[in-house]
């Protein structure tokens, strides 16, 4: 098949463009770097070196003997946009290509602007070139469980059976998004549906957990295969975090009481369940939804798993609790179905302290270079709006 990846340069981007090329697909990307831009501007770096895009292309032309096809640019670029789906004519589209920051969504104005234009009007020039130039392509687009918040009821992938004043219907299940980026993918997804039902296109949206990882098998051992591994307060995820605090000795940060519940995935997992979305499409004209994760824990479960595996490596690793600088529950249920991506064949990897032995592993040789970005580790974005760096209450 032939895949564009949009965002391949990213933290899934890239790993996938290789798992994809192990397997003998003809893989594209387009890509505009504004996620290494994003992680400069908040005093970030990925923990893990990585390589500029011209070493990248270069490492996939050696391993896989062909020259990859490759735009750089902008999806509020129609111009650009359309004429790289055009000449590249996908069969299939992984949708890589948004902001995925709560924290930077919430900044402010502009920030909240950026993030909306980026994803909405990015994903809406994604469909209506694929509308005009590919019309039998696949549109797989990268959504969030953060799309559906934490409501008081299992959650559903995607649609369920509603009963209201003795009529039923079969209804998208009602989002709760809790930030202004997680808001920007409930417009996605509505508008991804939109263009299934009137222009016949065909879709599959990933409700994703949060991932973790460092590597996956088609990697190898030469650095230019390697992903990113951010762990500011914007762009790193909790346990990338536990995980960079431990190895320099500062204590890992819960938020608030700890008991927020969410979906994780390992890396390799996240690969698997896009490859095997990609390799099976729905027929046109149809939008479905999948949840995809692996098991959900507590953010204060996540961080003993991470003690634990610490401790086995030799390191002596604490935890403690800062303000919750978000609005949201601390403790809530949390029930979400994924039973799609298994009957489709995904086969979780379900260890995740041997990953998380292997993250810290990786890590360990970039321990200075964590250090040096140690400040970025403690938020100070407040969802009510202002900066103010949140203090420890243990």
């Amino acid at each position: 098949m032939r895949v564009l990846i949009v965002g391949i340069d990213g933290y899934l981007g890239w790993p996938l463009a290789q798992h994809l090329a192990e397997r003998g697909h003809e893989v594209g990307g387009l890509d505009a770097f504004l996620r290494r831009e994003w992680v400069d501007e908040v005093g970030g770096t990925s923990a893990i070196p990585i390589s500029d895009f011209v070493d990248r292309r270069g490492r996939f032309r050696e391993r896989w003997g062909k020259e990859m096809f490759f735009r750089e640019a902008n999806l509020v670029d129609w111009e650009v946009t359309s004429e790289t789906i055009q000449t590249f004519q996908p069969d299939a589209l992984v949708h890589l290509g948004e902001c995925p920051s709560a924290p930077f969504s919430m900044i402010d104005v502009h920030h909240c602007n950026l993030v909306h234009t980026n994803n909405v009007i990015g994903t809406l020039n994604i469909l209506h070139a694929l509308r005009d130039f590919a019309p039998d392509c696949h549109l797989i687009k990268l959504g969030t469980m953060g799309e559906y918040g934490t409501p008081k009821m299992p959650i559903p992938e995607g649609f369920a059976e509603f009963e209201y004043r003795g009529y039923r219907d079969h209804l998208p299940f009602p989002r709760q998004a809790g930030s202004w980026y997680h808001w920007s993918k409930v417009h996605d997804s509505n508008n991804v549906m939109f263009a299934c039902r009137v222009w016949g296109l065909r879709s599959t949206d990933i409700m994703q957990g949060v991932v973790y990882g460092t590597r996956i098998d088609a990697m190898g051992e030469d650095p230019r295969s390697w992903t990113r591994l951010d762990f500011d307060q914007c762009f790193g995820t909790a346990i990338n975090r536990f995980c960079c605090q431990t190895l320099i000795g500062e204590p890992m940060t819960l938020f608030g009481r700890g008991y927020q519940k969410r979906g994780f995935l390992p890396l390799r997992d996240s690969i698997q369940c896009m490859t095997l979305v990609v390799e099976n499409p729905p027929e046109p004209g149809h939008y479905r939804v999948f949840n995809q994760f692996e098991e959900a824990y507590t953010i204060a479960e996540l961080a003993e798993r991470v003690r634990r595996v610490a401790i086995r490596l030799g390191l002596t690793p604490k935890i403690r609790h800062i303000e919750n600088p978000r609005i949201e529950a601390e403790e809530h249920f949390y029930e979400p179905e994924h039973q799609g991506l298994l009957d489709l064949g995904y086969q979780p990897t379900r260890d995740m302290e041997s990953e998380i032995a292997t993250m810290l592993r990786d890590l360990e040789p970039n321990v200075d270079r964590v250090m040096s970005f140690k400040n970025t580790l403690v938020p100070d974005i407040r969802w009510r709006g202002g900066r103010d760096r949140c203090s420890f209450v243990d």
